[in-house]
């Protein structure tokens, strides 16, 4: 992972954010930002993947991380990666791909959203899951 000032603020708001929550699997939910990050090559895309749930799922918002002084482009892809219940999936897939840094994050995301070995049952539901995800990939290809 590169470690700058920023990065590692972004770091330590990520395990804040999610030091509490487990995944499907009941592994700490920390370990998914993590594993994005380290697969960044830069400071702006390694927050963002680090940072990429926080606003979707806990009481932070894009506005908070704003204040706590990350730049803009930081902000702009969480915004864009941050999605609202309201918009269909694949618009809001479509609505992030120009974002060049929301595009690489959402790229790792949904690859390690799709691997199945971290689920400890596949059902239906997560079949279902990994086909929607693979069809956000061919938009962002």
């Amino acid at each position: 992972m590169l470690y700058t000032e920023l990065t590692k603020k972004a770091l330590k708001l990520s395990f804040q954010a999610h030091k509490n929550q487990v995944d499907k699997s009941g592994i700490p939910y920390v370990y998914h930002p993590f594993h994005l990050a380290e697969q960044m090559d830069d400071e702006y895309s390694t927050c963002v993947a680090l940072l990429h749930d926080v606003a979707e799922d806990t009481d932070i918002t894009i506005e908070d991380i704003k204040a706590m002084g990350f730049p803009a482009q930081v902000t702009d892809a969480l915004a864009l990666m941050t999605h609202d219940d309201s918009v269909e999936y694949l618009d809001y897939v479509r609505a992030l791909a120009d974002n060049p840094i929301a595009r690489k994050v959402k790229k790792a995301d949904l690859k390690h959203n799709s691997d199945l070995s971290r689920l400890d049952t596949v059902d239906e539901k997560a079949l279902e899951r990994v086909e929607k995800y693979r069809k956000a990939l061919e938009i962002l290809k």
